[in-house]
Order: C-alpha cells, then sequence, then structure tokens
C-alpha cells in the first residue's frame, strides 16, 4: 500500500501548508454558494472541489515517489503533448460560461479540462531540462532564444485563446527560471522593455525619454552584448510602440472596458467596473474581524460575480476581515518562501529551476488574484492557487507540489 507521507518523499511543512489552505479554499467555496438566491453554478461546487481534491492527493503520493531522472526524462514528451492538446483547445475548445469566444476547455462529456494548467507545468519541466544542461552562463539575448521559444510557444496558444491571466503565469515562469539559471538583472530587464514601451507609448513624450533612457543603457551595458542585440532591442521597443494603437483596436470591447475601469471603475459602474467595485466593497466591509462566516451580505445576495472562482479572495476578506486576508497572505508567502528555500539547498541545477519555475507560476496567480480584487491590477480572470474553485487547476497544483517535493528531497 502506497503511504501517503513517507520522509522521502515529502516536505512536511510545505504539505501541511498547502493541505490547510486547501482545505480553507474548500471552506471558502462552500461559503461562495451558500447565498439566498440558488446558484446552480455555485451551488454543491465545494462537493466538486472536495472530490478533486481526494484525487489530487491519490496523484500527490504517486508522482512524489517517482525518481527524479524520470521526471527529467518525461519533461519533453508532457511539453508536445501539451502543446498538442493547446492547438486542439484553439480548434473544438469551449469557454464554459466565460466570455464569449474563449476557447480555453477540453470537454469530455461531463468532464472538461484546462489544457493550459498541464502547459504550465510541462514548461516547467522542459525549461528547467535545457538550462539545467548549459555549462557556460546566461549573458546574451542569444542564450535566451531557446527557453524563451518554449516558454513563448504555449503563450501565443494561449494568447489565442485568448486567456490573458495564464498567459502572464507563462511570463512570471520564464523570468524566475531565467533568474536562477544566472541571468544577469540588467539583461531580464532589457527583455522586457518592449512590453513596458508598448505601455509607456500612450504618451509621445513619456516614451520619448523612456527611449532615449533605453539607448542610454544599452550604450553602458554595451561590453555584454553584441551590436545586432542591442539594434535589436531598440527596434523591438520602436515596433511595441508602433503596434499599441492598432493593437487596442483589435481588442474586444469587454477587454477595453476592463483596462479602462482599472484606471477608474466609475467609467463604468454597471458594467466593466461592477466586479472591481463590487469587490471592493466586499472586503472593505470586512473591516479587522469581518461579517463572519457564512454571513457576507455581498457573498449572501450574490452581488460578487464569480465569487467562487476569480473573487474568492474578496469572499475572505468580507466574512473573515483583515484577520483573515492577513492569515491566507501569509499562508502563501510561506509556501512561496519555502519554494526559494528548498531551490537554494538543491544542489541538483533541474531541481533548483523547477522550484523556482513553480514558484514564478504560483507568484502571479498570487499577486494578479488578489491585486484585482482591490482594484490593484486590471481583472484578467486568474484563480487564486489551491483557494479558488476549478477541478483541472487544483489537481496540477497538487501534481507541482508532488514534483516540488519530490525533485528537493531527492536521495
Amino acid at each position: 500500500m502506497i503511504r501517503l507521507f513517507d520522509r522521502w518523499s515529502m516536505d512536511p511543512k510545505l504539505v501541511v501548508a498547502i493541505g490547510g489552505l486547501t482545505v480553507f479554499g474548500i471552506a471558502m467555496i462552500y461559503s461562495a454558494g451558500f447565498v439566498y438566491v440558488p446558484n446552480a453554478v455555485t451551488e454543491g461546487a465545494w462537493l466538486r472541489q472536495l472530490q478533486w481534491f481526494a484525487l489530487a492527493l491519490l496523484a500527490f503520493s504517486v508522482i512524489a515517489r517517482v525518481p527524479m531522472r524520470w521526471i527529467e526524462w518525461v519533461a519533453v514528451p508532457s511539453y508536445v503533448v501539451s502543446v498538442v492538446l493547446l492547438a486542439i483547445t484553439l480548434v473544438i475548445g469551449t469557454g464554459r460560461g466565460t466570455a464569449a469566444g474563449v476557447r480555453s476547455w477540453i470537454d469530455l462529456g461531463p468532464i472538461g479540462f484546462q489544457p493550459s494548467e498541464i502547459a504550465k507545468l510541462a514548461t516547467i519541466l522542459v525549461v528547467a531540462r535545457l538550462l539545467s544542461q548549459r555549462e557556460t552562463p546566461l549573458s546574451s539575448l542569444k542564450d535566451l532564444t531557446a527557453p524563451a521559444a518554449l516558454v513563448g510557444l504555449p503563450l501565443a496558444l494561449v494568447m489565442l485563446q485568448p486567456d490573458l491571466g495564464t498567459g502572464m503565469a507563462f511570463v512570471g515562469i520564464l523570468f524566475a527560471m531565467l533568474y536562477w539559471a544566472g541571468a544577469p538583472m540588467a539583461l531580464l530587464a532589457l527583455v522586457a522593455s518592449p512590453v513596458l514601451g508598448l505601455f509607456l507609448s500612450y504618451d509621445t513624450t513619456v516614451w520619448s525619454i523612456y527611449i532615449v533612457s533605453i539607448g542610454l543603457f544599452l550604450y553602458l551595458y554595451r561590453f555584454r552584448l553584441y551590436l545586432y542585440e542591442s539594434v535589436a532591442l531598440v527596434l523591438a521597443n520602436f515596433a511595441s510602440a508602433s503596434i499599441a494603437r492598432p493593437l487596442w483596436n483589435s481588442l474586444q470591447g469587454y477587454q477595453r472596458n476592463r483596462i479602462l475601469v482599472f484606471l477608474d471603475p466609475e467609467v463604468d459602474p454597471r458594467g466593466a467596473g461592477y466586479q472591481v467595485i463590487q469587490s471592493k466593497v466586499a472586503v472593505g466591509s470586512g473591516g479587522l474581524t469581518g461579517q463572519g462566516f457564512l454571513e457576507g451580505p455581498q457573498k449572501l445576495y450574490d452581488f460578487l460575480p464569480e465569487q467562487h472562482t476569480d473573487f474568492i479572495f474578496s469572499v475572505v476578506g468580507e466574512e473573515l476581515g483583515f484577520i483573515g486576508t492577513a492569515l491566507a497572505i501569509t499562508t502563501f508567502a510561506f509556501i512561496l518562501w519555502r519554494l526559494v528555500q528548498l531551490a537554494e539547498r538543491s544542489s541538483d541545477p533541474f531541481a533548483g529551476l523547477v522550484l523556482l519555475g513553480i514558484f514564478g507560476a504560483w507568484l502571479v496567480h498570487v499577486f494578479v488574484n488578489v491585486g484585482m480584487t482591490v482594484g490593484l491590477v486590471p481583472i484578467t480572470g486568474i484563480p487564486l492557487p489551491f483557494v479558488s474553485y476549478g477541478g483541472t487547476f487544483l489537481f496540477m497544483s497538487w501534481v507541482a507540489v508532488a514534483i516540488a517535493v519530490r525533485v528537493a528531497h531527492e536521495p
């Protein structure tokens, strides 16, 4: 009989923290479904989440016993399969109640799953394998081409769904792993510069100052870059600025509204701004100790949209107050810190990179989800790890936990 708590195959601190967070999430999903007006979507969601948790624990107990070299070997096949699934999703995928035109799910009768969740973990494994086999440090843009391409392919397929929230997780994976692989911070900043230039292009004066700053930075950094790489970066920044207007015009109406209401929710208080306004009201009304478990008025009257998934943190804030949200964020901080601690202790490059890849994905999920509930970042539709409702996300997150503790404690 497989024993779940073999010492050699788990990290008690990490697993207990994540297990407690998952149980907490199931309780909050139950509360999210406890409303005055019955909702077919949220009713019984906590039971389905509990079933997925049971399956996740079973998967954890098996995968945590798999030798690390087997995990490394399966990296390439799993990556190929995940990319194929993402491509299939664009053809036959469904939105499962999300915005019109979104294709992020594959339905198999009564069961559905999100290939993007599989792709995130598969991408972490294949990039970790690639970077762990390098014998020289990452010192130029050319060195970043291969890992960026491996992340860029599934990222592009996810963005075509379109799923901006999950796409941001892929970006977090790439930068966390490149940093751990030894890429200089200055080089990573240069790689990210076209994205920043895209947002700064709204004002000609601001963008002009920015591009001059980039030029000066490249001049000072020239001893680390080839000339063609510097030219490519400048051209990339010009290209990002030139496509800003066409990109804005190509966005769907609801996507433009989400950006506008991020700047000012009152622009569309009954439409795109409704979610963030109601979320802030819920979180703010919680005060220090909250309204009480099951007692949140915003939740009870179903004013909070997607309150069991993307806005589960709003329910936590309303019912458990500052104390509840602080404990949740502290638990997340401990989990992320523990991943970094395990990576620092690992002598195997592959193990350290896998741990940092998982760290990067979860960090983005936590930061963006919590941030959008209080209006700090635009609403993108991204779940909170182990707390938000979602079977595929919970299952694959626990698979990630199993891989993390396995590679961190390889005998």
